[in-house]
C-alpha cells in the first residue's frame, strides 16, 4: 500500500495532538511532522506487540508509514529542508538494529558515530543555522542515534503592516504589554475570516502565504476553549485550506458576518457602515487580522510513552537506556515565517542517565493565546495561479502541516524599515 499525506492527515492530527498535550499549555513551538518521520522510519525494526504499539501510534502500518517516510524525504518541496539520519558505534549493535540499518532507505544519512562537533554541524546545517546544538550530548556509552531535521524559511508574499498594539483590542491581555503588533495588509496574500467549528466553536483565522509554498494558519478560539481544542481545530483547517478552501464544500465552514453582533468582543470588533460596495448582493463583508509577532524556542524530552519512542527503543535496543528529544524553533515576524526542528532517538549501552544541560525556553484580533500551523500548499490554492513546476515541487507535500505552535507569548513587532 502507498499513503499519501492525505493518508495520513488525520493520524498526524491525533499524533500532533499527543505531542501538543505533552508539551502542555505553556508557550511552545514543535513538529509533530518531525517526531512522526522519526518513528516511521524505526518502524520496520519492530515485531509483534510492540510493532501493534507502533502501528497505533503512528495511525497508520508501520511499514507503510516507513515508504511514505522515503518518499517524503527523497522530494521535500523547495520551501521546506528535510533530512534523517542515524549514527552507530561499530560492534555495539543488536542484530536487529543491524538489520535496521541495513535496510534503512538511501535518503537516510548512516555513518559511525564521530564527535559531538559533527552532530552539531549536522543539525545546524540542516535547519539554516536555527538551531546550532544537537539535542543529545554524545558520551561514550551512546551507540545508536537516529534523527530527522525539519526547517524553513519563508518571506510573505506581503509583509503585514505595524499598528500600534492597542489594535488588538481593550479585552485583550497583550495590549498594554506590547507597542507595535500585525495587521494585514490590502491585496492577496493574506487571508482572514470567522469559522464554524465543531471542535472549539466559531474562532478567528488567517492565513499568510508565504513565496514557495508554505502557507501559515493562525487560530484563536474563545477564551477558556482548551489548547487542545484549538490546536485540533487548527490541524482541520489547515490542509483544507491548502488545499483551496472557499467555503463549505472544501471542508471550511465561514461564518457571515451578518450573524455576529456589532460591537467589541474578545475575538474580533464588528462594525457597520454604509459605502460602496461591490457585487449585487446588497451588502458586504470585509475582514482585517491583527496579531503579534512572536518567536519560540522549545526544548521536548519525547520520553512518554504515548509518543511511541518507548516501543522504537525497545525494538532498536531491547533492555538498553534511551532517550528521545526534539529543538526546535520558530520566528513569525512582520516580513516572514522561520521554523526549524531536530528529533532524535539514542540508545545507551550502560544503565546511566543521559547528561542534562541547563536549557532556555522563550515562551493573531489575535489577543491571547492561540494556534499556529504551517502547511505546504500550491500557489493555487492562495487564489495566485499554480505552474506545473510548483505543483511537481510540493508533491508529496501538498497540504501536510509541517510545524505547529501554541502561542502565548506575544512580542513586539519590528518597525517598517527595520532589518
Amino acid at each position: 500500500m502507498t499513503l499519501t499525506a492525505t493518508d495520513v492527515a488525520a493520524p498526524l492530527a491525533r499524533y500532533a495532538g499527543r505531542l501538543h498535550a505533552h508539551a502542555g499549555v505553556r508557550h511552545h513551538i514543535a513538529s509533530p511532522l518531525g517526531a512522526w518521520l522519526l518513528l516511521a522510519l524505526c518502524g520496520p525494526a519492530s515485531q509483534g506487540k510492540t510493532r501493534e504499539i507502533l502501528n497505533a501510534t503512528l495511525g497508520c502500518d508501520s511499514r507503510d508509514a516507513a515508504e511514505l517516510a522515503a518518499v517524503l524525504l527523497a522530494s521535500p518541496p523547495p520551501p521546506v529542508a528535510a533530512a534523517a539520519a542515524a549514527w552507530y558505534r561499530e560492534g555495539r549493535l543488536s542484530d536487529a538494529a543491524s538489520r535496521w540499518l541495513t535496510g534503512l532507505p538511501p535518503q537516510v544519512q548512516t555513518g559511525p558515530l564521530t564527535s559531538q562537533a559533527d552532530l552539531d554541524d549536522w543539525a545546524r546545517e540542516g535547519t539554516f543555522g536555527l538551531i546550532e546544538r544537537f539535542p543529545v550530548v554524545l558520551d561514550p556509552s551512546l551507540y545508536l542515534l537516529a534523527a530527522t531535521v525539519l526547517a524553513t524559511r519563508v518571506s510573505w508574499e506581503r509583509p503585514f503592516d505595524v499598528v500600534p498594539a492597542s489594535a488588538l483590542g481593550p479585552s485583550s491581555p497583550w495590549s498594554g504589554l506590547l507597542a507595535r503588533v500585525l495587521r494585514t495588509p490590502d491585496g492577496p496574500g493574506h487571508e482572514q475570516f470567522v469559522a464554524v467549528t465543531d471542535i472549539a466553536g466559531d474562532v478567528a483565522v488567517h492565513g499568510a502565504r508565504a513565496r514557495d509554498g508554505l502557507l501559515v494558519i493562525s487560530v484563536a478560539a474563545a477564551p477558556g476553549v482548551a489548547p487542545a481544542r484549538v490546536l485540533a481545530a487548527a490541524y482541520d483547517l489547515a490542509p483544507a485550506l491548502a488545499a483551496g478552501g472557499k467555503g463549505d464544500g472544501a471542508g471550511v465552514a465561514r461564518r457571515s458576518l451578518f450573524d455576529l453582533p456589532l460591537g467589541e468582543g474578545p475575538l474580533w470588533a464588528v462594525t457597520e457602515r454604509s459605502g460602496v460596495i461591490s457585487g449585487g448582493a446588497g451588502h458586504q463583508e470585509r475582514c482585517t487580522a491583527v496579531l503579534p509577532a512572536w518567536s519560540a524556542l522549545t526544548d521536548l524530552d519525547l520520553n512518554n510513552p504515548d509518543l511511541g519512542f518507548e516501543a522504537a527503543a525497545r525494538a532498536l535496543a531491547p533492555g538498553d537506556p534511551w532517550q528521545a528529544r526534539q529543538a526546535a524553533m520558530a520566528r513569525y515576524s512582520r516580513t516572514g515565517f522561520e521554523a526549524a526542528a531536530v528529533s532524535s532517538l539514542a540508545a545507551f549501552a550502560a544503565a546511566r542517565v543521559p547528561r542534562r544541560g541547563l536549557i532556555r525556553t522563550a515562551e493573531l484580533r489575535f489577543g491571547h493565546p492561540f494556534a499556529v500551523v504551517a502547511v505546504a500548499a500550491d500557489q493555487a490554492a492562495g487564489g495566485q495561479p499554480a505552474t506545473p513546476a510548483t505543483t511537481a515541487a510540493l508533491g508529496p507535500w501538498q497540504g501536510l502541516p509541517v510545524f505547529s505552535a501554541w502561542v502565548a507569548r506575544p512580542e513586539d513587532a519590528e518597525p517598517p524599515g527595520s532589518a
